[in-house]
């Protein structure tokens, strides 16, 4: 336990996303009790890849650290420790004597790799990667994406295995950058998303490495999520503040539903979307296009304690409903879509699958391309945008069913947290296309939430996960309304026009 001043009231948690970098200032109730957030960007310099700036990420973290200090001191209290969460599979490179990136940050989203990753598909590599890791051949993880900063950047790899370059996910970058270059170091979740950790040793799997070719040297150590990673220096206002926590941003998640058992499952709704359910035992293979991963690692007897966990990972939900809008050419593209789609009270029959760089689960097809299917001269601006909102939760849906034809079981309810969860009508929707109640979070800042509690267990502030549940939650239900008959008509429709963007014959 981390000795602490009395006047330290506040777990700062930082959830680094995609589109923007939020904080939450979180007390020994629990609560949140101040929040902040920037804009950050990303950039596509060829067709299907998308980058960021890690410098760009790196001061977007020293803005919100700095509001939240500023905050506290105003209230004459104090920061206790530093918590963690970020967007996954996002690859970072940087010098290990300076902390300068070496290339931009290749984002999660990003199909440049898509060629080495049919390779490895054809030389049959899938698997034994799905048995160690997992995970699929997709360009979505990370080991893809550093073999190609290594092969593609002059120099890099003989610098690389000279012991000269960090390679890391988002987490290790913001470690290093936190705590001036001391320590370089990921957390399990992050880790497991990576492709070269194997599942059941908890750490990075030399023949992995090997088949990516990527040297250990550059790569963090793991470490649980719930642990001490070092402590601020340099840093100013935190100086000397412990890193408590660390998660990628749908593990924090899922700690923020207190959901801790087998047989809930949940749903986070962004820029892309996650389901994750528990497991209730170590990882098997798993057959319905559905992932295992670590959901977490919890610091105890063994400091390789791993809470395992099936996940769904779809790549365009809420940047699907972003793409509608610009196409339409709405001032704010998002919104005005989300705002536009209820106007009207149907799609009048237009389907959009938001493909364009393919599907991830549980279809996991590149070559799927975007479709707007069934339009007719009837058809309007409302009901392209009315199908764009349409398509997240039809998209969640493909993902649950699969889901629970993984763990063999009735999922009773779905927890939904994220932006797009606002919109009542859409958790309406996604309710009645389950044919299940949704449980939608009070808090839209989930994540950060999540990895605050995880760094109030490293604090002491909590005892176990069983307490984290006692924490008050505010919540709303949405029960199914759609009769069996209408859901069924509409999937069937839904289904069709997925065939049509995956290039598939449709049976007549």
């Amino acid at each position: 336990m981390s000795a602490e001043p009395a006047s330290a009231t506040w777990i700062l948690s930082i959830d680094q996303g995609t589109t923007n970098t939020k904080a939450l200032l979180v007390g020994r109730d629990g609560q949140p009790a101040f929040r902040t957030s920037v804009p950050v960007s990303t950039t596509s310099p060829h067709p299907a890849w998308m980058e960021q700036d890690a410098m760009e990420l790196w001061a977007s973290i020293l803005t919100v650290i700095k509001e939240c200090a500023a905050w506290a001191t105003a209230q004459h209290t104090s920061i206790a420790g530093l918590a963690i969460s970020n967007q996954r599979e996002t690859v970072v490179a940087w010098e290990r004597a300076t902390g300068i990136p070496v290339a931009p940050a290749i984002l999660w989203q990003c199909r440049r790799t898509e060629m080495l990753c049919e390779k490895m598909r054809r030389l049959g590599h899938e698997p034994l990667l799905r048995k160690r890791t997992g995970l699929g051949i997709d360009p979505l993880f990370s080991a893809s994406k550093m073999r190609w900063l290594l092969d593609e950047t002059s120099g890099l790899r003989a610098r690389a295995e000279a012991g000269e370059i960090c390679l890391g996910t988002v987490d290790s970058w913001l470690i290093w950058k936190l705590t001036d270059g001391a320590v370089h170091a990921c957390d399990m979740s992050n880790a497991s998303r990576t492709q070269l950790l194997n599942l059941h040793t908890t750490d990075w799997d030399d023949g992995l490495l090997k088949l990516f070719a990527v040297p250990r040297s550059a790569l963090p150590e793991v470490l649980p999520s719930s642990a001490h990673f070092g402590v601020c220096s340099g840093t100013s206002p935190l100086t000397g503040t412990p890193i408590v926590s660390a998660m990628g941003d749908s593990h924090a998640a899922m700690v923020g539903h207190a959901s801790f058992h087998p047989g809930t499952v949940k749903a986070t709704y962004g820029t892309g979307s996650s389901l994750m359910t528990l497991l209730p035992h170590a990882p098997a293979t798993p057959r319905s296009g559905v992932a295992t991963t670590i959901a977490w690692g919890v610091n105890g007897a063994t400091s390789r304690c791993a809470q395992y966990a099936l996940e769904g990972n779809i790549s365009m939900t809420g940047a699907g409903v972003q793409w509608v809008g610009e196409f339409l050419g709405l001032p704010d593209p998002a919104q005005d879509a989300a705002a536009l789609a209820a106007t009207v009270n149907d799609n009048d029959g237009v389907y959009f699958v938001p493909a364009m760089a393919g599907l991830a689960a549980p279809h996991w097809d590149s070559r799927a391309r975007g479709t707007i299917a069934g339009l007719t001269s009837r058809s309007r601006a409302p009901h392209l945008a009315r199908a764009a909102v349409e398509a997240v939760a039809f998209q969640v849906k493909d993902v649950f069913d699969a889901m629970e034809a993984e763990a063999g079981c009735t999922l009773p309810m779905l927890f939904a947290d994220g932006g797009a969860t606002r919109n009542d009508w859409l958790m309406q929707f996604q309710a009645d296309l389950l044919g299940r109640p949704v449980v939608r979070s009070g808090c839209e800042d989930l994540s950060a939430l999540g990895t605050a509690w995880f760094g109030g267990l490293t604090l002491g502030w909590w005892q176990s996960l069983s307490e984290l549940t006692n924490i008050r939650q505010e919540t709303q239900s949405f029960v199914p309304r759609m009769s069996e008959q209408e859901r069924k008509r509409r999937c069937t429709e839904w289904n069709a026009a997925v065939a049509r963007a995956r290039l598939v014959e449709i049976p007549r």
